[in-house]
């Protein structure tokens, strides 16, 4: 069952700027049927001003006052339109709200709280207002669940694939250990925690488990944690952390593990300190059975990141690389990762690919001395995750290191083809739908409102028609916008509609200018099918000279087009 904050994520929101065809932070850009020598008129990256949503506020109002109309019918039309207009011209003419609009949408114009921030704060400052507002929310929203985290890692053992023990039979692929691990958090207040966890470990027939239960609280600029835990000896730990300055932190924490043989007291510490704005170092301390020191700092952008460890300690000590460029458009990760020590030395290189909100795939190919190579897949749904190593060979054999390498991509592009395109497709329509049935009534409300637009602008139009016809000037003899046949330039005749008369009155001194936002939401416009790709098709005259160009529903456009 969706939850109330997914089905929020379906509402349509306004869009103010496009409904006064305002710009928003948008420059034109080149149209794709244009030789790259005749370029549209660049405009510079900016905001509207507050001149230009005053002269947009007049423009629209002289349309949709009730005072300009007459007879009731017009005149209810247009307190709709007004009112529209009037309310996108209350929240761009504001500071404070254009701020809050401008990060975070019309939502946060409803977010409970906005009344304790400051009308001086920057947009970033009150975009994290936001964030911290919702955070809260949905902290009030989680106080009766719980927050289930698990792993599960399989072994794999292949290496027969590619040193058979005999020849004559087939090579053997056989699961070497298997370990799942799983911890649940129980909020009692907002400041106190029940957090339970729990493993098992099997390996050759061998098993383990441990159960671990803690009670967490949070403090003025840190917490507190107190653990009883069970398993291979009882177990007592306290564990805590503070933050001492803006930039540096402690955690911290002991354990005394009471077995048959004694006691086994263990101590760590972790001190992270912020280096610069995108750089994290940290020194990390445990002093227990297998005691170590290494230092670690992290280094990341928006894409890339870089980190570089350091270790000494038993049973060994090496020095560890890894780079990570993140391929912001395609949702993907690429990785690599060198670590070098007295154990030998091992590389690595992988990808992590994206394929929901909520869903990733890793796949990592490990080459070193003394493991060989190992192919890891691991995917992670939410906050679970399965993680399979297979050993492929315990030497570094050329054959494997190549079937690591190619299968996963080979396997991907079937998988994606056969079974995940086909479910993002039924998801989509699912969504589609969703959003449908949930904004029906707005839907039905904005193609009203759509009608009662055109009807409302018809003397508008007549008025600039006349003005163009006279300096020979921008007339548009049609305009589309909606589907068209797939393969094909006819439109849908169900998802499209005639939007002649709204965009002619878009036209200024023989200028016609939209900017970089969904069409859908301009005066006279509304959306024909939520979901699909869309065109905005304009045939218009110029001087005479007839013209048609297509644009995309997102694209920006001067007319008329240079000779």
């Amino acid at each position: 069952m969706a939850s109330d904050h997914e089905e929020s994520d379906a509402e349509l929101e306004e869009n103010y700027y496009t409904f006064l065809n305002l710009p928003r932070n948008v420059r034109l850009r080149r149209h794709p049927a244009i030789d790259p020598v005749r370029l549209i008129t660049y405009l510079p990256t900016f905001q509207a001003t507050t001149e230009q949503i005053n002269t947009a506020y007049r423009k629209q109002s002289r349309i949709y006052h009730p005072d300009k109309h007459l007879d009731p019918e017009s005149k209810h039309k247009a307190e709709v339109m007004f009112n529209r207009t009037k309310r996108a011209y209350e929240v761009l003419s504001d500071p404070h709200q254009r701020a809050i609009y401008d990060s975070v949408g019309e939502k946060g114009l409803r977010t409970e709280g906005w009344e304790i921030v400051h009308r001086t704060k920057t947009p970033a400052e009150i975009r994290e207002e936001y964030e911290r507002l919702a955070q809260a929310a949905a902290e009030r929203r989680l106080q009766q669940r719980t927050n289930p985290r698990g792993n599960i890692t399989i072994n794999v053992n292949a290496t027969e694939i590619f040193a058979p023990y005999d020849d004559t039979e087939m090579p053997r692929v056989e699961i070497g250990s298997m370990s799942i691990a799983q911890s649940i958090e129980a909020p009692l207040t907002r400041k106190d925690m029940i957090i339970m966890s729990g493993n098992l470990y099997s390996s050759n027939g061998n098993g383990s488990g441990g159960f671990v239960i803690a009670g967490r609280r949070l403090l003025n600029k840190g917490w507190l944690e107190l653990c009883a835990g069970a398993g291979n000896g009882f177990l007592l730990g306290l564990k805590g952390g503070r933050t001492l300055t803006p930039k540096l932190t402690l955690n911290g924490g002991t354990n005394m593990n009471f077995r048959d043989n004694g006691v086994v007291p263990a101590i760590f510490s972790t001190l992270a300190v912020q280096l610069d704005k995108h750089t994290m170092g940290s020194l990390t301390l445990n002093a227990g059975p297998q005691s170590s020191m290494s230092t670690q700092i992290d280094h990341s952008k928006e894409n890339y990141s870089l980190s570089t460890s350091f270790v000494i300690g038993t049973p060994h000590m090496y020095f560890g690389l890894s780079y990570t460029r993140k391929l912001m458009e395609n949702e993907l990760k690429l990785k690599l990762a060198a670590k070098v020590g007295t154990f030998g030395f091992l590389g690595e290189y992988g990808v992590e690919k994206k394929v929901s909100k909520y869903s990733s795939v890793t796949a990592t190919v490990s080459i070193g001395v003394p493991s060989g190579v190992i192919l890891k897949l691991k995917i992670v749904r939410s906050n679970q995750s399965y993680v399979f190593p297979i050993h492929l060979s315990d030497e570094i054999v050329p054959a494997a290191v190549f079937y690591a390498s190619v299968t996963p991509v080979i396997a991907w592009f079937v998988i994606k083809k056969t079974v995940m395109d086909p479910m993002d497709a039924e998801r989509k329509t699912i969504e589609v739908e969703r959003t449908k049935r949930q904004n029906e009534q707005r839907l039905l409300a904005k193609r009203q409102e759509a009608g009662a637009a055109v009807h409302l602008m018809q003397r508008t139009y007549n008025r600039i028609m006349t003005e163009e016809l006279e300096r020979k000037g921008l007339i548009v003899t049609r305009a589309v916008y909606g589907c068209t046949v797939e393969g094909s330039t006819q439109f849908k005749p169900e998802q499209s509609l005639d939007v002649t008369i709204p965009i002619q009155c878009l036209v200024k001194d023989g200028t016609l200018q939209l900017y970089e936002s969904s069409k859908s939401d301009l005066p006279g416009f509304y959306d024909p099918s939520i979901g699909e790709e869309k065109i905005l098709r304009i045939e218009y005259t110029f001087r005479n000279q007839f013209k048609v160009i297509n644009l995309k529903d997102n694209e920006a456009v001067r007319l008329p087009l240079p000779v």
